[in-house]
């Protein structure tokens, strides 16, 4: 069993247009970092070298942006023997993947919502567990923010609680997507909280998103954080506890002690709780 750092705190995502900066960022910026494996396996030259050298200083959680979870296609076996190649040589605490599918016969380049259904449960859980057994660890799903589903036989929390309960893996919450879709889509974002199984969230996202309307709000992660998220945040930290939660910016970067003061935000609200859990998987 190989011992990994713990990830607790507040993240920033590993982005190379950031790389001088975090290499130059004092010790404690950030607790942890975020990379997706799908975009540096086998990254080599200055880059790989910068990642494997933060990777050493700074405790590296991953996020997959190319499984298609719940996609028709077969699982790709190469990627999945890659990315948990890539898992083990940087000790990575956490992954994480989207319950979403982004391809069939060819990546789609977006992150595109299943039908809320019994079949569809099945399919993705299947999926799932399939994925956690050739990486070898249990892995968290990441509900994803949409605009249309394709067919609803079941509401979005009923749809989520079912497939966490079927493929018996963890839940990284992104409280900005839950944000967006309540106001799109018209539910209450706390009784979503409520609803969560405790147990199962193991980590949190926050990100910006522009305000195309009253009712439609567009997720970007290019954009500060809004005042409404930073409070569905605490109603979050009140329900699961101060999680290791993540920073998105995905474009738009400002200068990094910019970033920084908003990782300051995610801390100073979980310093309102008592304990600081620790995520620890091998």
């Amino acid at each position: 069993m190989t011992s990994v750092p713990s990830i607790h705190g507040a993240g920033l995502g590993l982005r190379r247009a950031l790389i001088p900066e975090l290499l130059a960022m004092d010790a404690g910026a950030v607790d942890f970092l975020e990379c997706a494996p799908d975009n540096w396996i086998d990254v080599g030259g200055a880059y790989g070298e910068s990642l494997a050298t933060l990777a050493e200083r700074i405790p590296l959680s991953c996020h997959g942006l190319s499984l298609s979870l719940g996609g028709p296609s077969p699982l790709d076996g190469h990627l999945l023997r890659r990315t948990r190649q890539f898992l083990d040589r940087h000790r990575v605490a956490l992954y994480s993947e989207h319950l979403s599918y982004c391809s069939d016969d060819g990546q789609l380049y977006d992150l595109l919502p299943l039908p809320f259904t019994d079949e569809a449960v099945r399919h993705v859980a299947a999926r799932i567990r399939q994925a956690q057994d050739a990486l070898g660890r249990r892995i968290a799903v990441e509900n994803i923010s949409y605009y249309a589903a394709p067919y609803q036989a079941l509401s979005e929390i009923d749809f989520l609680r079912a497939v966490l309960e079927e493929a018996d893996c963890d839940l990284l919450l992104d409280v900005n997507n839950l944000f967006v879709n309540a106001i799109n889509h018209g539910y209450d974002a706390g009784q979503y909280l409520a609803a969560i199984p405790a147990q199962r969230v193991v980590s949190l996202h926050v990100a910006g998103h522009y305000d195309e309307a009253p009712d439609l709000k567009i997720d970007t992660h290019g954009a500060t954080v809004k005042g409404d998220v930073w409070t569905l945040l605490e109603q979050a930290y009140q329900r699961f506890g101060p999680l290791p939660t993540l920073l998105e910016r995905d474009f738009n970067f400002p200068p990094l002690g910019e970033l920084l003061a908003e990782v300051e935000q995610i801390r100073s609200r979980q310093r309102a709780t008592l304990v600081l859990p620790e995520v620890r998987y091998a």
